[in-house]
């Protein structure tokens, strides 16, 4: 059992064709790379299972639903076989004629779908032709750590990321297909605010943006993947002299202010305070 100071993580690049039969075989593809480097969670990007709408998918019509939860069993049997944690990107299909959820699956190593994160702020394209929103947040355990999770253009909301350190995660699991390269950027500085780790796993599509991988809690890039199509494996480690700083000192600090009684200074009775125009 992997040591509470420790997780190994697994953060996937692939393509997203429109075949959910090509995608699950690259997904479990890179399942078994993770497990093999000794990973207890593999991340993947958004949409990689089923086909994100808008590239490849132009109408639901398309998808063979079917066919999507077929490729999705199998990545559940190859979970429990391999012992591995997966957070899968994939629409999740609602009763017609409700358009899907954009979703995240978590699947635990015993090849459950323990929960699922249906992203909340769809882009105006999304909400107005292809995705019901989702409503609410997601934060799930492995060995100890808290994960939570988001989709894509919700990097723009800073709420999503607040709520999450208040519901005490440990690393945000951003699955994404962008369409910029300041999103990283983005990305980088929810990592340095909050202190978390946050995994960004995008879609070889995308690589001339930038390179998925993992981002930790200064804000600091720390694994890429290797290239345009794979798989890079980062422990993270909560005892890590480089992130004292900013796990032991500067989170539980930003925590308290709102509560420590030193920043309340409402009554202040001071003329020297209250007076603003004064020299």
């Amino acid at each position: 059992m992997t040591s509470p100071r420790t997780l190994r993580l697994a953060t996937a690049q692939l393509p997203v064709s429109g075949d959910a039969r090509i995608n699950g075989h690259n997904v479990r593809a890179a399942m078994r790379h993770a497990a093999a480097g000794g990973a207890r969670l593999i991340h993947f990007p958004e949409g990689v299972l089923s086909g994100y709408a808008k590239n490849p998918i132009q109408d639901w019509a398309e998808v063979d639903w079917a066919v999507v939860r077929g490729e999705l069993d199998a990545v559940t049997a190859l979970a429990r076989d391999l012992g591995l944690w997966v957070a899968l990107g994939s629409a999740h299909s609602l009763t017609p004629p409700r358009w899907p959820h954009n979703s995240v699956y978590v699947i635990s190593d015993g090849g459950e779908i323990v929960t699922r994160y249906d992203k909340r702020r769809c882009s105006y394209t999304e909400v107005t032709r292809f995705y019901t929103p989702g409503h609410a947040p997601t934060v799930f355990e492995v060995d100890g750590w808290r994960f939570g999770c988001v989709i894509c253009v919700e990097i723009n909301f800073p709420l999503l990321f607040i709520e999450y350190d208040r519901l005490g995660v440990d690393a945000v699991l951003l699955s994404t297909y962008p369409v910029d390269s300041i999103f990283l950027v983005k990305a980088r500085a929810y990592a340095a605010i909050h202190n978390v780790w946050i995994s960004v796993s995008s879609v070889t599509e995308t690589d001339h943006l930038f390179r998925s991988g993992v981002i930790d809690p200064r804000g600091e890039i720390v694994a890429e993947v290797p290239g345009a199509h794979g798989v890079v494996i980062h422990t993270l480690d909560r005892a890590a002299p480089e992130l004292d700083i900013a796990l032991t000192k500067a989170r539980p600090w930003r925590a308290s202010v709102e509560t420590d009684p030193r920043y309340d200074t409402r009554k202040l009775d001071d003329p020297r305070s209250t007076d603003r125009t004064c020299r």
